[in-house]
């Protein structure tokens, strides 16, 4: 067997960066001409696992700055001036884009409109739970308060 380390996924072999065990004649024939693998040495194999472990560094990392976020945004109230009537009921609909602009006024945290999950448009003046998905997996309900303009 030898060892060859994949320069990009290989289904039913492994992903990108791996070193994996294959047959001296796969990897001559078959992943080296298509730039699936290369040669596995002791440099290249240290310096893959170097490159994965900055990886992973990054993906805690990032995934930390999502934590701290959705903490913010968890303690954060907005209040959304939005034209209405007499009976409380909006003209119009707040909508995902403004929810996001009154998170970075209030916070200076840019935010994907479409991250913000509303059930159903917002269509009356009151307080309102609204769901924002920080990053993958890591969410944070933001009290909205729409008053009617005055």
């Amino acid at each position: 067997m030898a060892k060859a380390i994949l320069t990009q996924d290989v289904e039913g072999l492994g992903g990108r960066g791996e070193v994996v065990d294959v047959a001296p004649g796969y990897l001559r024939n078959y992943l080296v001409p298509r730039r699936l693998a290369q040669v596995a040495t002791p440099a290249l194999i240290a310096e893959a696992e170097r490159r994965r472990e900055a990886a992973e560094r990054a993906r805690r990392e990032a995934q930390q700055r999502a934590e701290e976020t959705a903490a913010l945004l968890r303690r954060t109230v907005l209040t959304i001036p939005h034209a209405a009537g007499d009976d409380g009921r909006l003209f119009g609909s707040v909508t995902a884009k403004e929810i996001v602009d009154a998170i970075r006024e209030a916070r200076g945290v840019k935010i994907d409109r479409r991250k913000v999950r509303l059930e159903e448009p917002i269509r009356t003046t009151g307080t309102h739970m609204v769901t924002v998905e920080v990053a993958e997996g890591v969410t944070a309900q933001v009290k909205t308060i729409v008053t009617p303009e005055s």
